[in-house]
């Protein structure tokens, strides 16, 4: 039997499509309207990295949409930061768009976010230092031919941007590999007695989850090397659901799903939902109410909308409603079955079922319950 493997996706046909690719266009446009000092190496100034991801308008009319809804300071801090010697850490619950922001700054900054570490409990040290490509070591013995480059050595060697993505997940020996790394601006090879410089332009943005506390703490030797920028929650129900609304709209035209008539009246309601039993209390400030043990995240409230969208053009008359969104709401309240789903009955049954305007989602919780 043969199988094949195809390694790049036709133009178009990715579903999910780099940062750099998905918004060439706009990336193109702030480059030629840019004329602001960029630091070595960079595609853009540290001004239009910022345009990039909160949005603005270019003086010959050309449409930069945002990337990053939340404070403007957050975002020129990281940044700033990008362009200085200090590695930047974006640290937040789940869902606080950590990864979607370290994925746009790389986009913007080097042109290419693929150099990426992902952090894991398995994890190895090669994957931010290097490995070998063995056949060429034990025929050849150690050479800089056999040397399989970690993308954090690329990113040195190229003065580009690396990314770790969950770094308190990886493990604290690991870890500890970026030190030097972050202090020395060099990574050592000792087996060839040689060493990687890093040249102008290389920087890294990690993630961490701040709910991993403890998993794999990192040190403070480590954690002196990073400027944290802490990504909130979005601060007002309208800027979650306007982050809800434009990333539901993204993911529907990636997936050819045809757009919702009416869909805001449902995100609201979604968005509703997650921040009342995120927050313990409802939006009048009348009901205290009991949290369930996720996390109720902006990207939890996504998924439900987009899956809800998906039930409406497939099995439905294209319209959300409802039905198509209670089943998603359920899945992401209730993760622990026994606590979490007492919390949502209690809910369903003293808010929603009281609720001027919620009858036909009270129904459907309640048939999607059964």
């Amino acid at each position: 039997m043969t199988v094949s493997v195809q390694t790049e996706a036709a133009d178009g046909e990715a579903l999910r499509p780099h940062a750099e690719h998905a918004f060439a266009d706009e990336l193109k446009a702030l480059a030629a309207a840019d004329d602001r000092p960029r630091p070595a190496r960079w595609k853009l100034s540290p001004w239009a990295v910022s345009t990039y991801l909160l949005g603005g308008t270019l003086p010959d009319g050309t449409l930069i949409t945002p990337k990053y809804v939340g404070p403007r300071r957050l975002v020129e801090v990281a940044v700033t930061t990008l362009a200085t010697d200090r590695a930047l850490l974006l640290l937040g619950v789940p869902g606080t768009a950590k990864t979607w922001v370290s994925e746009h700054l790389a986009a913007a900054v080097s042109g290419d976010s693929t150099l990426l570490v992902q952090g894991t409990a398995g994890t190895p040290e090669e994957a931010v230092r290097y490995g070998w490509n063995y056949a060429r070591l034990l025929a050849h013995g150690p050479s800089r031919e056999a040397l399989v480059p970690s993308p954090v050595m690329r990113a040195m060697a190229e003065g580009m941007t690396a990314r770790v993505e969950e770094l308190t997940r990886i493990p604290a020996d690991v870890q500890d590999a970026l030190i030097t790394i972050l202090s020395e601006k060099t990574l050592p090879i000792p087996e060839l007695g040689q060493e990687v410089q890093a040249v102008r332009g290389f920087n890294l943005v990690a993630t961490a989850n701040d709910r991993d506390r403890g998993v794999n703490e990192l040190s403070s030797a480590l954690r002196r090397r990073f400027n944290t920028v802490v990504l909130p929650l979005p601060a007002t129900p309208e800027a979650e659901v306007d982050i809800v609304s434009r990333r539901v709209a993204q993911i529907g035209h990636s997936l050819e799903l045809p757009p919702a008539p009416d869909g805001l009246a449902e995100i609201r309601r979604v968005v509703t939902v997650f921040r009342e039993l995120r927050d313990g209390v409802t939006t009048d400030g009348r009901t205290k109410l009991k949290s369930p043990s996720g996390t109720l995240s902006t990207a939890e409230a996504i998924s439900v909308v987009t899956g809800g969208l998906a039930l409406a053009a497939h099995f439905g008359d294209g319209v959300l409603r409802p039905g198509d969104v209670a089943a998603g709401i359920i899945g992401a309240v209730v993760r622990d079955p026994t606590a979490d789903h007492v919390i949502w009955q209690e809910y369903v049954e003293t808010v929603v079922r009281e609720r001027d305007g919620w009858k036909d989602f009270y129904r459907a919780c309640r048939e999607a319950a059964e």
